[in-house]
């Protein structure tokens, strides 16, 4: 019987996914480089690095990263992070030294990820709450705005901190150059104007065409207007690490790291399909490894996956890692063929890319979710965004690390503990609120339920909250339900001892309730099952209750 004919979907048609990836990663391109080169000024890197970042470890990471269509290359993070620790290692800003230490810094941050896979750390990519990464970009964005600001007015300060800085820019507004100025007024009507009427746009490649363009016709270096200047012609030359400025820079690197892997993952995470493969965490620490070790050796700045370069991507309808090998051949015809072109390239209209593709880090809505949620997150995530505007990128890290395990603390140290109700007219248990003032409770009868792991940090915290609901109650009986405690520690287990011999000398009977199998287990090895007996240790709280008013009933006359 002859069989009908399949209908495929193009892009699973034989040669439909290469082309949808040739057209994917061609876009991506037109995006990518404008912003990589952007990216390389943020790092006070001349523009050539941000060509040999799209180029090397881009394609690296084609060939072993896990995701379909991450993209991998330079992102506003990791580059005023660069920026910073190159900062420190070269303050005079010797180009020949500034190549070697650029090396060293990708090369240790590749060496960090390998590290990190060989101890299986990809859990960290989870290190930093939420809140607190929302605080951390949002000073990274503030901190590369204002960067850029004097390359926009065409003004030169000495940089000396965030609110130092400001009032320098405030106050060398009257120097501003009209020319300059326009300059960056048009690059941002294109790629403001361009990206609204059509989003993942080629907007970078036609301003930064559009300004080469003019610069070229009008000659505007001559008139004022910094350009980029000469850009080496050809294949990136291959530059070794310096291991004399290994401790130097490895503190900033292990920073750089961190935030690599993190980025790389949650964009990776963000596009991923229902029936892509998962996004493997040790596997990224591989492939982002080598991405910076290949890189480092041709003179690209530390990479990691981006969010926006990855949206063109997906939005062009690339799907797999083809696209990312059609970007980097890209970045390489550019180095080859159009380096002469981009010496004409304004100052002021990378500094447009660089802030238009900046300003996302902000998000003042995120703040206000996070606000409307928890109070005290939000208030972390203030605090992130501080400690880079005050203490610097780099030192802004460490405080980001800082806050988010005082908040990890601070919810473990301090877990809720509630007193127990029942629904009226319905077989439901709930923690007592003003929400529901006509819940059930049980004349000498408490019951509460303390939620999450059980141990040292938390066990004082926890007996003492047990002990004050008691004095609050006198109950005959407190019921402690612990379905909601998945494991206890020792110290916890020596609490709840010394709790319940306390109870009992004031009179009170202590029964447990809802002990999950390895609660049970570590109740057990203590003796302190045969101490309670069989009718104190109960199934859960239903039982508890049922218990306790057949007891109330036998004892009345």
């Amino acid at each position: 019987m002859k069989q009908p004919p399949i209908d495929m979907k193009a892009s699973e048609q034989p040669g439909g996914v290469l082309r949808f990836d040739i057209v994917a990663g061609l876009t991506a391109a037109a995006v990518v480089l404008p912003k990589a080169m952007a990216y390389a000024t943020v790092a006070g890197l001349p523009v050539a690095v941000g060509l040999y970042t799209a180029f090397i470890p881009m394609a690296i990471y084609a060939l072993l990263g896990s995701s379909r269509v991450l993209s991998v290359s330079s992102t506003t993070t990791l580059a005023i992070l660069a920026g910073t620790e190159l900062g420190l290692a070269v303050p005079d800003g010797d180009p020949a030294r500034l190549v070697i230490a650029t090396a060293t810094l990708t090369a240790l941050v590749g060496a960090i990820l390998f590290i990190a896979r060989l101890l299986r750390l990809g859990f960290v990519a989870n290190f930093i709450s939420s809140p607190v990464l929302t605080g951390f970009k949002a000073g990274i964005g503030l901190v590369i705005v204002l960067d850029q600001v004097p390359k926009l007015l065409g003004i030169h300060i000495t940089k000396q901190g965030f609110f130092t800085d400001l009032l320098s820019v405030a106050h060398h507004i009257p120097d501003t150059s009209l020319l300059t100025l326009a300059v960056a007024a048009a690059t941002f009507v294109i790629l403001v104007g361009m990206e609204r009427l059509w989003p993942h746009s080629p907007a970078p490649l036609v301003a930064v065409g559009g300004a080469i363009a003019a610069s070229w016709y009008f000659g505007l270096n001559a008139l004022g207007v910094s350009t980029v200047g000469l850009i080496p012609q050809g294949f990136p030359s291959l530059t070794l690490p310096d291991v004399a400025l290994v401790q130097q820079l490895l503190p900033g690197a292990l920073g750089i790291a961190l935030m690599s892997f993190t980025e790389t993952i949650a964009a990776g995470r963000a596009f991923a399909r229902p029936d892509d493969p998962p996004i493997d965490p040790n596997r990224e620490l591989v492939a982002t490894g080598a991405a910076n070790l290949g890189g480092a050796l041709f003179g690209a700045m530390p990479a990691g996956g981006g969010t926006s370069q990855t949206a063109v991507v997906r939005s062009a309808g690339g799907q797999s890692q083809k696209a990312s090998l059609v970007t980097a051949s890209a970045a390489l015809a550019t180095m080859l063929v159009l380096a002469p072109m981009l010496g004409l390239l304004p100052n002021a209209t990378l500094a447009a890319v660089v802030i238009v593709y900046s300003v996302g880090l902000i998000q003042p809505m995120e703040f206000r979710a996070i606000r409307n949620v928890r109070t005290m997150e939000f208030r972390w995530a203030v605090i992130a965004a501080l400690g880079v505007l005050i203490f610097g990128t780099l030192q802004g890290i460490v405080v980001a690390i800082i806050v988010s395990l005082i908040g990890l603390s601070s919810q473990t140290a301090h877990p809720r503990v509630s007193v127990i109700g029942r629904k009226r007219g319905a077989d439901v248990l709930r923690p007592l609120s003003p929400e529901h003032p006509d819940d059930e409770t049980f004349d000498g009868l408490l019951i509460v339920r303390p939620e999450g792991r059980l141990f040292f940090v938390n066990a004082q915290y926890v007996a003492e909250r047990i002990a004050a609901l008691v004095a609050q109650y006198n109950p005959r009986v407190l019921a402690v339900d612990m379905s909601r405690v998945p494991d206890i520690e020792y110290s916890a287990l020596q609490a709840l001892i010394e709790g319940e011999k306390s109870a009992t000398e004031r009179g009170t009977i202590v029964w447990l309730a809802g002990l999950n199998p390895s609660v049970l287990d570590v109740v057990r090895h203590t003796g302190l099952d045969r101490k309670l007996g069989r009718e104190r240790l109960l199934f859960n709280a239903r039982a508890a209750i049922e218990q306790y008013q057949a007891l109330q009933a036998r004892a009345e006359p």
